[in-house]
């Protein structure tokens, strides 16, 4: 058969460290890995070259005798090394590549997004997991989102069962290993220098089979349960704020972490009150004559009421600003402001006299004229 020159191969010269031979083999095959659009053939020829080089046994051996590594071997070869190529040579020498996944499994775990299971010399993935996440959505006052509250929560979550102790498996019994894969948790498809795997259809991946499930939690080992939670609410939350508690999600499993859980604050309508971040927002009704003459009102904040002046010839809509009559910053010091926007109250019912009293105000200010000249 022709010489395969596995330098020319990887694209380095014979000099080139076992680094150098790395990188080369890593660029190369996430070029020409079949998953990314490149040739399985070329993909197969890198692996093979890079099984030989990679190896400082195997790449003295390949430097020594050159065009007949591979297949055509003199008798007499190395007892026992075996040759690349899946075909056994003169005098039975017979190879299987067997790529080292230390290599391949971070190559792959960074193209693909995991490793290649079930391979020669891969390792089953740890059973440890982390617990999942939980939302809770968390009705609260306009003044307990002020001041903050300390208050209990009711967090459906799933826990190990109590009967089976989380196997899954009836009491007395235990999980036995799954006939298909062997406890493995995968089987091997492909053939050739690489093998790659699934999950066992059998198992599901875990490696062993449940054959008499617990009556409690039919077999998944968790069941769900109430858990009341006591969580503090900080000062100064607003509506749809998430609140992180660390650790107070799902259990984990195997042994993993537990998640956490977010607390989303719904506040509740207030009667006069609005939120804008930090700042509370009062709309004030004013009458005419209030607003026309001037006027000091008591107003109602978070902490009391406060008397506001009202200069004369107040508009509709003007803001008057009380400092530090907010609501407390979640980030940072202090408190936000207070702000009262005027709103002028006009009357809809009217006596007699009222009305000629308006009319002759009206008249005596040329109002009419006045507005309408405005309008072009």
């Amino acid at each position: 058969m022709a010489a395969k020159d596995y330098y020319e191969t990887l694209g380095v010269p014979k000099t080139a460290t076992a680094d150098e031979i790395k990188k080369a083999y890593r660029r190369l095959a996430r070029k020409h890995h079949p998953d990314a659009g490149g040739s399985e053939d070329k993909f197969k020829e890198i692996g093979e070259a890079y099984e030989v080089l990679s190896d400082a046994e195997k790449r003295t051996q390949y430097d020594q005798f050159g065009a007949y590594y591979g297949g055509n071997v003199p008798s007499g070869g190395p007892g026992g090394a075996g040759w690349p190529g899946g075909a056994p040579g003169p005098g039975g020498y017979t190879y299987t590549t067997n790529v080292d996944l230390g290599d391949l499994g971070d190559l792959f775990g960074s193209m693909f997004g995991g490793g290649m299971p079930g391979a020669a010399g891969a390792k089953r993935q740890t059973s440890a997991q982390r617990g999942g996440d939980l939302t809770y959505e968390l009705p609260i006052s306009f003044e307990e989102a002020l001041t903050g509250v300390s208050t209990k929560v009711e967090v459906q979550r799933s826990e190990v069962c109590p009967t089976c102790k989380g196997s899954g498996a009836a009491p007395g019994t235990s999980p036995v290993t799954c006939a298909v894969c062997h406890g493995s948790g995968h089987i091997a498809q492909g053939q050739g220098m690489f093998s790659f795997s699934r999950p066992c259809p059998r198992c599901g991946g875990t490696g062993t089979v449940i054959e008499t499930p617990c009556a409690a939690c039919r077999g998944k080992g968790r069941v769900v349960r109430t858990k009341p939670l006591t969580v503090q609410i900080p000062p100064g939350v607003t509506d749809g704020g998430k609140i992180r508690f660390k650790g107070k999600g799902e259990p984990g499993i195997g042994g993993g972490p537990s998640g956490d859980l977010y607390v989303i604050t719904r506040i509740k309508p207030h009667p006069y009150f609005t939120r804008e971040g930090a700042d509370i927002l009062l709309e004030l009704p004013v009458t005419p004559a209030e607003a026309a003459l001037g006027a000091q009102i008591e107003v109602p904040t978070v902490s009391g009421r406060v008397k506001l002046k009202i200069a004369p010839g107040t508009q509709d809509g003007k803001v008057f600003k009380l400092p530090g009559k907010g609501a407390p910053r979640l980030k940072g010091s202090g408190t936000g402001d207070m702000k009262v926007r005027v709103k002028l109250v006009v009357p809809t019912e009217l006596s007699a006299e009222q009305k000629e009293l308006l009319k002759r105000f009206a008249s005596s200010r040329g109002e009419a004229d006045y507005v309408r000249a405005h309008l072009g």
